[in-house]
C-alpha cells in the first residue's frame, strides 16, 4: 500500500469511520481531466497543515489551540480528511491526520479502546508512561489524554505529541494483540481481523515515531 493511501486507513483499522468527506472547493484547483490537479491537492494540504502547526505553536492563548481541536471534532475530520488523508505518512499533514485520527478513533468508541489499553499495558510499562493516561485508563481519561496530546502539539512541542500518540498506539496494538488470541478460540475471523488492525495500528506508530524525528531535525514538511 503506498503511503498516500495510508492516512484514511488509520481511522478505519482504529474502529473509526468518517462520513465521506465534503469536496473541496473546486474553484481553488484548475481543473484537468479526471479531477482536481493532484500537485494543487498536495500543496494544499501541506501549506494548511503548516499554517495549523505553526498558528498553534506560535500563539500564547489556549483558546487557539482549543479551537484548532474543534476544527476536526466538529467539522473538520469530513474537511481535513479530503486534504490530510491523501498525504505520505511521513509529512507533515501525514502526521496531523493520524494525530487526529487517532483521537477521533478513541472518542468514537472509547470503552473499545480503555479496554484494549489495559490489556496492553502491564506488557508496555514504558509506553504507557510515555502516553501519559491518567490511573485507571478509563474511557474518560482515554479522552482526557488524547485531548491532551493535541493540545500539546499546538503548545509548542509537536514532536513529543507525536510521540505520545505512537506511544498510546503500541499500548493499544499489544491490548488488540491479546484480544485477537481470545477471539480466535471462539471466533477466528475476528480474531484475525483484529491482528490485521494491530498491524495496521503498529505501523502508524511506527510513522508517527519518524515523522518526531524528522520534525526534530526540521526535515518534516
Amino acid at each position: 500500500m503506498r503511503g498516500a493511501r495510508a492516512g484514511s486507513k488509520v481511522a478505519q483499522d482504529a474502529g473509526f469511520r468518517h462520513h465521506k468527506p465534503r469536496p473541496f472547493a473546486p474553484e481553488e484547483f484548475e481543473p484537468y481531466e479526471g479531477g482536481a490537479d493532484p500537485a494543487r491537492v498536495s500543496e494544499a494540504a501541506h501549506l494548511s497543515a503548516q499554517a495549523f502547526v505553526r498558528r498553534g505553536i506560535e500563539n500564547n492563548d489556549p483558546e487557539i489551540s482549543r479551537r484548532l481541536i474543534a476544527v476536526a471534532e466538529n467539522e473538520g475530520l469530513e474537511v481535513l480528511a479530503e486534504l490530510w488523508s491523501e498525504a505520505p505518512a511521513h509529512s507533515l499533514p501525514g502526521a496531523l491526520w493520524r494525530l487526529y485520527a487517532v483521537r477521533a478513533a478513541t472518542m468514537s468508541k472509547p470503552e473499545v479502546h480503555s479496554a484494549r489499553f489495559l490489556a496492553g499495558a502491564h506488557r508496555a510499562q514504558v509506553e504507557r508512561i510515555v502516553a501519559g493516561v491518567a490511573e485507571p485508563p478509563t474511557a474518560e481519561e482515554l479522552k482526557k489524554m488524547t485531548g491532551s496530546i493535541l493540545t500539546g502539539a499546538f503548545d509548542g512541542d509537536f514532536a513529543h505529541a507525536l510521540e505520545r500518540t505512537a506511544a498510546y498506539c503500541r499500548v493499544l496494538v499489544l491490548g488488540m494483540t491479546e484480544h485477537a488470541d481470545a477471539a480466535d478460540l471462539s471466533n477466528s475471523d475476528r480474531g484475525s481481523k483484529l491482528t490485521q488492525q494491530a498491524r495496521a495500528l503498529n505501523k502508524t506508530a511506527a510513522d508517527l515515531e519518524i515523522c518526531a524525528r524528522l520534525w526534530r531535525q526540521d526535515a518534516l514538511d
